[in-house]
């Protein structure tokens, strides 16, 4: 049964939700503050973390950067207004998707089912090309587990989102193949194509960013992204 976290410090949204997560077979459970809820982060063992951007102490963005030095846990932010910005910022700080208030629980729900679904999937669609089956992707300088969701560059482990890890191993199931920004929205998201065109380009910097010094995904105008590194055998 899947475990979530969500950190809010409206403190009559909790109940209701917790409820309404038990009958999709999700445990919900609550924070009105942001110390609390990094306490229960460390201390405990979560699936997905939901965080207000309005909070005391500090803000959603501020949080989310907190959670992202420690953690690669699928994050979801509430915006109050819904602004197209805050959804920005929380997608360049390691957000994985973001609803905005007032919202329908069930939409709440549909958006973590989403994305715990695609971390639990992503080997299988990963696994549609190349190596025989293997779940490891080997190329000059970076080495992708599917299985452990592992990620070398260089011999060193880098640490990415679980977008992030969706991306690249998208990319690594067909190296060389263009995917445009429609092709990544369809297979990572699947929803509301046109707010989330900006978020693509904000995944591939951030991936890009954690990458270097290697300089393996190429942008080709007008067209999209594609993995441009030349495979390796595994040792």
């Amino acid at each position: 049964m899947p475990r979530i976290l969500l950190i809010d410090d409206d403190e009559h949204l909790a109940a209701p939700l917790t409820t309404y997560f038990a009958r999709f077979g999700c445990t919900l459970e609550s924070a009105v503050r942001p110390s609390e809820g990094l306490a229960k982060l460390r201390a405990g063992q979560y699936d997905a973390a939901i965080l207000d951007v309005m909070l005391p102490e500090m803000d959603g963005f501020a949080l989310c950067r907190e959670i992202r030095k420690e953690s690669d846990i699928p994050i979801v932010m509430l915006t109050a207004r819904g602004e197209v910005m805050d959804r920005v910022v929380g997608l360049e700080l390691g957000a994985d998707d973001y609803v905005p208030k007032p919202f329908e629980p069930r939409e709440l729900v549909a958006r973590v089912q989403t994305i715990l679904r695609r971390q639990r999937s992503t080997p299988a669609v990963a696994n549609g090309q190349g190596n025989s089956g293997t779940q490891l992707r080997v190329f000059d300088g970076l080495s992708i587990d599917l299985d452990r969701r592992q990620v070398l560059r260089q011999g060193e482990r880098i640490e990415l989102t679980g977008t992030e890890f969706e991306l690249l191993a998208l990319l690594a199931a067909e190296p060389g193949k263009v995917f445009s920004r429609d092709d990544i929205l369809n297979r990572l998201r699947g929803h509301e194509a046109e707010l989330y065109t900006r978020a693509v380009d904000i995944v591939v910097s951030r991936l890009r960013k954690k990458l270097e010094p290697l300089d393996c995904i190429k942008t080709l105008r007008n067209a999209g992204y594609a993995l441009a590194v030349a495979r390796s055998e595994p040792a």
